[in-house]
This record gives C-alpha cells, sequence and structure tokens, in this order.
C-alpha cells in the first residue's frame, strides 16, 4: 500500500509559523514518485468535510491555494527533493485542524476535491493557540 509520509505539525502561536512536509512513501518493490502525481495539502476538523488548502502539480510546477490561505501559506518542493511543503506563515486559530497530505491525478475542476486523490497520508495535527 502506497502511503505518502507526513512531518511536521504541533503547537504554534497565533501570527507565528510552520512547516509540514509531505515525502512519498518508499515501497517494498517500487520507489514511488511524486513527479507524475499532483500532491495537495487538505485539513480536517472534527465534523467538518476534509477541506482543501494548497496544491502542487509536479509535471507543471503549478500551484493552487484555497482562498483562506492565499498570501499566508506556500506550497513548494525544492530542487533535487522528493518532498513537497507547506510553508505556513502568519497562521490564525482558525487553520487549527488535523492536516493531511494526498497525491492523485485531478484536473483543473477537482484540484480541490478530495476525492480526485488516491493516496493519503496521516494526519497531522496543527493547533495555533490564540
Amino acid at each position: 500500500q502506497v502511503q505518502p509520509v507526513v512531518a511536521g505539525g504541533g503547537l504554534v502561536q497565533n501570527g507565528g509559523s510552520l512547516r509540514l512536509s509531505c515525502a512519498p512513501s518508499r515501497h517494498t518493490f517500487t520507489t514511488f514518485s511524486f513527479s507524475s502525481y499532483t500532491v495537495a495539502w487538505f485539513r480536517q476538523t472534527p465534523g467538518q468535510e476534509r477541506e482543501f488548502v494548497a496544491a502542487y502539480r509536479w509535471s507543471a510546477d503549478d500551484t493552487y491555494y484555497s482562498d483562506s490561505v492565499k498570501g499566508r501559506f506556500s506550497i513548494f518542493k525544492l530542487s533535487n527533493s522528493s518532498q513537497v511543503y507547506l510553508q505556513m506563515n502568519n497562521v490564525k486559530p482558525e487553520d487549527t485542524a488535523v492536516y493531511y497530505c494526498g497525491a492523485g491525478r485531478p484536473n483543473e475542476a477537482t484540484v480541490a476535491t478530495p476525492r480526485a486523490y488516491y493516496y493519503w497520508g496521516q494526519g497531522t495535527q496543527v493547533t495555533v493557540s490564540s
């Protein structure tokens, strides 16, 4: 089973910064790569639907953001790196959620739709204190 590996998360003060990372898992027989996928971050709070945060389309180097995080969060990869990062700046209490990394092949219309993503990493809790 392919599962991206998520790192980062934790407790951060209102207005602070945090960085999450998502790495492709290493399958026993093959090396899973993000290079042919779109990698996205979603977040979820109890009783709510999974909410789109940002996405990175690897092949085109395109990025997508929800209106709620645009200008504060940044999704990117580093050169020669297989990981996708979510840099969270100027965080707010309403950013508190469990954050998930997903990989899939959505089109422009479905990039913000959880069902468009095949593989999901474990969630990581982000808590912003006010």
